[in-house]
């Protein structure tokens, strides 16, 4: 995981690869390694070789692209390294109209009742807006 910035009660990671994806589908209960892996997996046959006769020069490249193609992942976690929401932004960090971000809390739960200032803080590292009407997929 890679830090991306600190929120008033946690600190916001990058989640980088599919095994960190699972560990927190497993410590949040929910899907988002379905999720990384489904986006990963476009982001990667999208890529455009480099032109080479070598075949060991093929993936030169890939995963920069790949990390800029897909969604950006993401974890607040506590000093402890509880896990306390799952996010999930438009690629690059980009605010992309056709793109709805995801963010939730533990099992699915609204994340915004206890860490909505950690949210916005989150927002204002990547100058998004991360309101939960938009966010929340499963506000009632």
């Amino acid at each position: 995981m890679q830090f991306v910035c600190d929120g008033p009660n946690g600190t916001w990671f990058r989640i980088e690869t599919e095994g960190e994806a699972m560990q927190e589908s497993q410590l949040m209960g929910h899907s988002v390694e379905k999720y990384f892996h489904e986006a990963a997996a476009a982001a990667a046959d999208s890529f455009v070789p480099p032109p080479t006769s070598r075949p060991f020069e093929q993936k030169i490249g890939l995963k920069e692209h790949v990390q800029k193609k897909m969604p950006v992942f993401l974890t607040l976690r506590d000093r402890d390294g509880t896990g306390l929401v799952t996010a999930m932004l438009p690629p690059a960090g980009r605010d992309e109209r056709s793109f709805r971000p995801i963010v939730v809390g533990p099992n699915n739960a609204d994340p915004y009742t206890k860490h909505a200032e950690d949210i916005k803080a989150l927002a204002r590292h990547y100058g998004l807006t991360l309101d939960p009407a938009r966010c929340f997929p499963y506000r009632r």
